[in-house]
């Protein structure tokens, strides 16, 4: 017999809270899994909770409206299991052994019609279903949960525990199940940045810095067309410009999403976090490599943003690939490889973002001087960013941002230099954060750059130094065609406080020579107890 649910603990008040909940429970299930299993585990909970609660919240809308439209019971009944009326809303058909409330009524485990199952293998049995009814999705959902390695008593607890996580969309509407796609969505993007952070090194695989990705997205403001990624890890890029455009009251139906990713177990991330934001994705058929197979090759993108592996030592290089229409990269370093990839993936118009590490914007090796003088005075670089360090947990490398564009209007024949290296703020030791107002200042300088009205102002663009400055191509290829912003923005101005040069001078001689003088007598009091000692 099924378990009679007990009552669901306590419900965290705030979204910070609920967030901290998860993932200390979570954390339980730690034990004997390695952390990419334990990380498919946590990640496919959430979304098949996200895919029962948008069902759940649909569901209701449905019997609302056939109510209002004057539809008996019996009617309602007889018409609520319509796919269409759930699938033409973005919302995922969800069979009744793959609903929350049954898995929740079941999470110990127990007898379902007359055979003893334990909860895995009800969720198991659950991501199939979910699949099988919803093509799409079909070979992305983890099946993982009935091994002898997860904690079947625990990963009970945590059902329960994701049980409370309604709260949040209770009594808020949403007919289209809009409120469980924000919750449940947060909490997948934060559980990424948590996994993330604890993988370390290869957390840098699957995860960009949500700031980091901001500044493309602010930057390049992708409201429609083509978006693509062909390094897409977890699907980041794609998120941050649905919200972008949702933050500016537009559709994500605007943008049509296309990636590809190296890593299976990353591209079935990408799938889920695509889904779980109502996000419809071509990721191509599978998981593969760029460079040896290109899964749209006949793409060409209004909007490129990417954070392709750095230094990249060992990938598929073919001398006689027609990307290569600035030069052949070299053998032992791919950064190059990326660059006109993305370049050869713009359409007219296009512009792109690509997140690369310092060395690419002066290096020399390997004839790279030679692509990077080439695509240059092709005149498709826009804006180079040098961005602060420590932004990536998972590196310590300091990395910049190219921008590109195929027309610049105006600005043919410039290139805009930011360095942004002093912005940021330290979240912890090791990590280092862009706030709002730091993005807003990279990217309201691009803009203004740009001649783009921003708040409905035209908006006008001024050298500062130690910060941006605007360089004609002339000048570039006089530095032999470095990129470094350093180079360029030059050093801040002191600010002027008023007090005059020589007044200061003499007080800061004044303040220097009365600490020579404490310091004198510090180290008098010190051999004089040295002395006593011996």
């Amino acid at each position: 017999m099924p378990r009679t649910p007990k009552a669901a603990p306590a419900a965290p008040s705030t979204m910070k809270e609920l967030k901290d909940t998860l993932w200390k429970a979570a954390d339980k299930l730690r034990g004997s899994m390695d952390a990419s299993q334990y990380k498919d585990v946590i990640l496919g909970l959430v979304f098949l909770k996200y895919v029962s609660d948008a069902f759940d919240e649909r569901r209701a809308g449905i019997r609302t409206e056939l109510a209002a439209d004057g539809y008996d019971d019996d009617q309602i009944d007889e018409l609520i299991d319509d796919t269409d009326e759930y699938t033409g809303r973005g919302v995922f058909w969800v069979p009744a052994n793959a609903r929350w409330g049954f898995l929740a009524e079941h999470a110990k485990g127990g007898s379902v019609d007359g055979v003893d199952k334990s909860i895995g293998l009800l969720i198991d049995e659950a991501m199939d279903a979910v699949m099988q009814a919803n093509p799409q999705l079909s070979g992305t959902l983890p099946r993982i949960f009935n091994r002898d390695n997860v904690d079947q008593r625990r990963l009970g607890e945590l059902i329960d525990l994701f049980n409370s996580a309604r709260f949040a969309t209770q009594g808020q509407g949403g007919s289209d199940g809009r409120r469980a796609r924000d919750l449940l969505g947060e909490v997948y993007e934060y559980f990424l940045e948590k996994f993330a952070a604890a993988e370390g090194k290869r957390g840098g695989e699957f995860y960009t810095p949500a700031g980091v990705v901001r500044v493309l997205v602010e930057m390049l403001q992708p409201t429609h067309g083509r978006v693509y990624d062909p390094a897409c890890g977890s699907g980041g890029m794609f998120v941050q410009a649905e919200k972008f455009i949702d933050a500016h009251h537009g559709e994500g139906s605007d943008i049509s999403v296309y990636g590809q990713e190296l890593n299976e177990r990353t591209w079935r991330m990408a799938k889920m976090n695509l889904a779980i934001h109502g996000l419809t994705g071509n990721l191509g058929p599978r998981w593969g490599d760029t460079f040896a197979r290109d899964l749209h090759p006949e793409l060409q993108a209004d909007f490129v943003m990417a954070n392709p592996p750095f230094n990249i030592k060992d990938w598929a290089r073919n001398e006689s690939d027609p990307r290569w229409r600035f030069g052949v990269p070299p053998a032992g370093n791919a950064n190059y490889a990326w660059i006109q990839h993305i370049l050869s993936k713009l359409a007219p118009g296009g512009q792109a973002g690509v997140v690369m590490a310092n060395g690419s914007m002066s290096s020399n090796s390997g004839g790279e001087g030679q692509i990077r003088a080439e695509i240059v005075e092709a005149d498709l670089v826009s804006c180079m960013v040098a961005l602060p360090t420590q932004l990536f947990r998972s590196t310590p490398i300091p990395v910049c941002v190219w921008f590109f564009a195929k027309d610049k209007g105006a600005r043919a024949g410039e290139v805009l230099f930011i360095d942004a290296r002093s912005l940021g703020h330290m979240v912890d030791r090791a990590e280092r954060a862009l706030s709002d107002e730091d993005i807003a200042r990279i990217a309201g300088t691009f803009h203004a750059w740009r001649g783009v009205e921003q708040d409905a102002s035209p908006a006008e663009y001024t050298d500062i130094p130690g910060f941006c400055y605007s360089a004609p191509l002339a000048e570039i290829k006089a530095a032999d065609y470095a990129l470094t912003p350093g180079r360029y923005v030059g050093a801040a101005e002191a600010e002027d406080d008023g007090e005059p040069l020589d007044d200061k001078l003499a007080r800061l001689r004044s303040e220097l020579e009365a600490q020579f003088t404490v310091s004198a007598k510090l180290t008098e009091v010190v051999r004089e107890q040295l002395a006593r000692l011996s």
